[in-house]
């Protein structure tokens, strides 16, 4: 007997029906035990409200990957993992170049390395945000192409960069971390992602960071987003901090989920999750990059920067944003006038030292290295300066700034456009939105001061910057040496340009850097400064738990 067509398609949707959804990859678990034991930490912001993120599930972040993550096999992962971890730029291009490996199966490892780790609850990082669909379709089309350029090893053609998620992205809504952006989808780039897709990076997704680049909350977790979650180290998770408000930037290059990561700074938010996760990180001086298209802070202060494992990277990362930005009156056409000096020595260069800071141990036996390998080092004691006005600079400019962002960039779907605006949304539903409460927002609104009696802060500041690193100069200095993001606000101020580079890590495991500050627009010599320290201590080790 003839089944009719009809009773055949009725009988397959019936089986259709009966066969149980995918499992899923990530699933939320009980963190109520873990909760419990942080409160005991030493460290207050430390003692978390929670880890998971309450507004993304990462199995719709992956959906699109799901066919070619089927055929990616754990063995496939093994086989690649030494031609990948840890590897610098110029060594994954010769890789390339050799046929040992192509862009599609570079992305497809970070991809399958994310997924592995962020869905073990007891390995997850809680860094990444979002990831773009499309990667490994242009993945594909990078290995279509035969590039023959002379400088193609350090090229960042095909290699994948994760951004901070307060950088525009025309693939990927752009959050801040915060729930009143979670659906801005910004359908232009950021002039920098520009920048970088036109040097043939590979956008590979957007990570967590202290919301609002941590100009929200007051005494709350470094690397904390309501978005996203709290991001953790991974080299003591739950156990330190991750630095930030860059936390995911630092926190994926350091477990090797990119190439590399571009965060962002006002004061600090750069060389401190940097610092923490024993990367390279470099805050450029203001001008060097451009702004257009990042959610703000402070038109004065702002960056964004380059994060890598090495100082190879950052300057080839750094080199493929550059560009005079016509819409950002801070930008300038910047160029690189040499290429990094791999060879650069130590000897006779002059440096200062921070007396201050000798009593640290690992400070004082990198002091000794450096003597050792040559480098002239003047001991100094800066001036005693004043800070204060420096909140009233932020609360001032991001009361102006956000919403000059909010009307050229958010998408239309936004419906905050002032600082007022967010603290009412929140206010809404302050459990899922702002656990930790909103407490420098709240002081944004309250204070009263005047664009006029801002521009007489500012100028004081500057200058009470420019006193205290005033021995670069009258002492002829190539750079002053400090630890991690020790005098970031300093340095912001006064428009220095700050390297920090893995210097060693403490009896607990925790990661310590060296951060070189040096004089305006020197951020070639950093770099070299940088490079060869980095030679001569090779300190860098990966996560024991991410190999």
């Amino acid at each position: 007997m003839k089944t009719s067509p009809l009773l055949l398609l009725i009988l397959l949707f019936l089986v259709a029906c009966q066969q149980k959804a995918p499992t899923p990859i990530f699933t939320t678990y009980n963190e109520t035990v873990a909760l419990e034991k942080q409160q005991a930490h030493e460290n207050k912001r430390m003692r978390f409200q929670l880890f998971q993120s309450k507004h993304i599930d990462l199995n719709d972040v992956f959906k699109p990957f799901e066919k070619e993550l089927s055929a990616f096999s754990e063995a496939h992962y093994e086989a690649l993992k030494p031609l990948i971890l840890e590897q610098d730029i110029p060594t994954l291009q010769k890789s390339v170049r050799a046929g040992k490996l192509t862009y599609e199966k570079l992305t497809l490892f970070y991809l399958y390395r994310i997924r592995k780790f962020e869905s073990d609850s007891t390995l997850s990082l809680n860094s990444i945000i979002s990831l773009n669909p499309k990667v490994l379709a242009q993945a594909r089309e990078k290995d279509k192409n035969n590039v023959s350029d002379l400088f193609f090893d350090i090229s960042v053609y095909g290699m994948p960069v994760l951004l901070k998620d307060n950088i525009n992205t025309q693939d990927m809504a752009t959050t801040a971390g915060a729930v009143a952006l979670q659906y801005n989808d910004t359908q232009k780039d950021a002039f920098i992602v520009e920048k970088l897709k036109e040097q043939g990076a590979l956008i590979l997704g957007k990570v967590n960071l202290s919301e609002w680049a941590y100009f929200f909350c007051s005494g709350c977790p470094l690397g904390y987003s309501a978005i996203g979650g709290q991001t953790l180290n991974p080299y003591g998770r739950a156990v330190f901090e991750t630095g930030g408000s860059s936390a995911g930037s630092g926190v994926s290059v350091a477990a090797n989920f990119a190439v590399a990561a571009v965060g962002t700074e006002t004061s600090g938010s750069i060389t401190s999750p940097s610092s923490l996760n024993s990367v390279v990180g470099l805050k450029p001086t203001v001008g060097v990059l451009s702004r257009t298209g990042i959610v703000p802070i402070s038109s004065t202060l702002d960056t964004p920067g380059p994060m890598t494992k090495n100082v190879t990277d950052n300057y080839i990362l750094l080199k493929a944003m550059l560009g005079k930005d016509n819409l950002d009156a801070a930008s300038i056409d910047y160029e690189l006038d040499a290429e990094l000096e791999m060879d650069a020595p130590l000897k006779g260069k002059r440096v200062g030292v921070l007396k201050p800071l000798l009593t640290d141990s690992i400070y004082a036996k990198t002091i000794d290295i450096l003597r050792k390998a040559g480098a002239e080092l003047i001991t100094m004691t800066p001036p005693e300066v004043s800070f204060a006005g420096f909140i009233t600079l932020l609360n001032i400019e991001m009361k102006h700034d956000l919403p000059t962002y909010l009307a050229a960039h958010a998408s239309s779907s936004v419906n905050i456009n002032s600082i007022q605006s967010v603290l009412d949304f929140n206010r809404k539903d302050s459990v899922l939105r702002a656990p930790y409460g909103q407490q420098l927002f709240e002081g944004i609104v309250n204070d009263t001061t005047t664009l006029t009696q801002l521009e007489v802060i500012k100028q004081r500041l500057q200058l009470e910057g420019a006193t205290y690193f005033q021995d670069l100069n009258t002492l002829n200095l190539e750079a002053v040496l400090s630890i991690n993001n020790y005098h970031s606000g300093m340095a912001a101020m006064a428009n220095h340009p700050t390297l920090t580079v893995p210097m060693g890590y403490k009896e607990s495991g925790e990661p310590i850097s060296l951060t070189f500050i040096g004089k305006p627009f020197t951020e070639l010599n950093l770099l070299a400064l940088g490079y060869a320290f980095e030679q001569i201590t090779k300190t860098r080790k990966m996560p024991e738990k991410y190999q």
